[in-house]
């Protein structure tokens, strides 16, 4: 197969691209002396995480517990589920357990290590903790000033079938930043808030061995892990608009792309009409508050490289519409119906959660390979 016989919309993704991508983000880490949990919600494919080299020594992150299950049938056995529990989960956690995973939850309330301390308990098998640290006002987690830090600490470490491991921290501002000077301010923000949390827990006598931060722009532009136990990032392994804006990539090591086929035209309003919707590329408007304001992503040619000045401006469920960000007057004769194009992402997790499966290609036309990836939480 290739790109001219498979159907559109589809989720096509260049191998040697995500190989460097990786092989970059593990040499900076290394360098660091920590380790790398790559995060598997960016790929939901074991084809994609079987190019780290050796993920199964470091472990993993996941974001569902369907992706969990996933990845340990397919051979991961350290994972790290790294969305605060609810207590309606934990029974698939202890299946997992008691099948030989180890499973790590994070949690930020009293209320979860209830939960948790009595699941531990009926099914009498330990479970590692982490707690959640809100080193800038994103999203969940603990201020790192609360006196819940430390109450918090102490209940976990007496829990008798509760394992505290020690702190996590995600450095989500971080996609908000205009300039790499900002990125690395929060990368160090990211770090003291998590390392600081640490040694407030051990001078109150409650060991504290893992510090785990990360995001993909604070583990590209980090340049101190003092302190730090493992870093933890995703979206690098294909990048994507919102990175480029960030400057934590180039446009031409994205890694992933929509095949889409012209369907039409409105040559009075200068509009392409494509056959991909918001269901293809996601509503994702990651790009809208950076300086380029991409719409639903970038218009590239059939090989990949971008077309000066094409942006999809909207969406429907099916249709996208291609426009020139400057109003320029496009040549429709360039465009005729059947032709294909392909749309770069404003981010690569929402728009490859459309799809099933990718397209693989090594920067030619053949598909040399098709790779399963999963979806949903069942």
């Amino acid at each position: 197969m290739n790109l001219h016989s498979i159907n559109t919309p589809s989720l096509i993704l260049d191998r040697e691209k995500v190989r460097k991508n990786i092989n970059r983000m593990e040499q900076h880490i290394s360098t660091q002396g920590v380790s790398l949990r790559p995060h598997g919600k960016t790929a939901k494919s074991v084809d994609v995480m079987q190019m780290f080299h050796e993920p199964s020594r470091s472990g993993i992150t996941v974001s569902t517990l369907k992706e969990a299950e996933y990845y340990f049938n397919h051979g991961f056995q350290d994972i790290l589920y790294a969305v605060g529990i609810s207590p309606q989960k934990l029974d698939r956690i202890f299946a997992l357990i008691h099948r030989g995973a180890r499973i790590t939850i994070i949690l930020d309330s009293l209320a979860q290590a209830d939960a948790a301390a009595n699941a531990a308990q009926h099914y009498r098998t330990r479970l590692p903790v982490l707690m959640e640290i809100d080193c800038d006002g994103h999203r969940s987690g603990i201020n790192p000033d609360s006196s819940l830090l430390l109450y918090l600490g102490r209940y976990l470490d007496a829990a008798s079938f509760l394992d505290f491991q020690g702190v996590l921290t995600h450095a989500g501002e971080s996609y908000g930043c205009r300039g790499i000077d900002c990125i690395r301010q929060t990368a160090e923000l990211e770090r003291t808030r998590a390392v600081d949390c640490k040694m407030r827990l051990e001078k109150a006598g409650i060991p504290c061995p893992v510090v785990s931060i990360g995001s993909t722009p604070t583990a590209t532009f980090g340049r101190d892990f003092s302190g730090v136990t493992e870093v933890r990032a995703g979206v690098f392994m294909f990048q994507d608009l919102v990175m480029a804006g960030l400057q934590v990539c180039h446009i031409d090591d994205i890694a992933l792309s929509v095949l889409a086929t012209v369907i039409g035209h409105q040559k009075e309003k200068n509009w392409i009409i494509i056959d991909a919707g918001w269901t293809a590329l996601s509503r994702d408007r990651g790009t809208a508050r950076q300086i380029v304001d991409h719409g639903y992503g970038m218009v590239c040619g059939f090989s990949g490289k971008p077309i000066n000045g094409l942006y999809v401006s909207s969406v429907y469920q099916e249709h996208g519409v291609i426009t020139h960000r400057e109003g320029k007057e496009i040549v429709m004769d360039r465009f005729p119906v059947g032709r294909r194009v392909r749309i770069l992402p404003n981010h690569a997790c929402a728009t490859a959660a459309s799809f099933n499966s990718y397209n693989v290609v090594d920067g030619s036309e053949e598909i040399v390979h098709q790779w399963d990836r999963i979806n949903g939480w069942d």
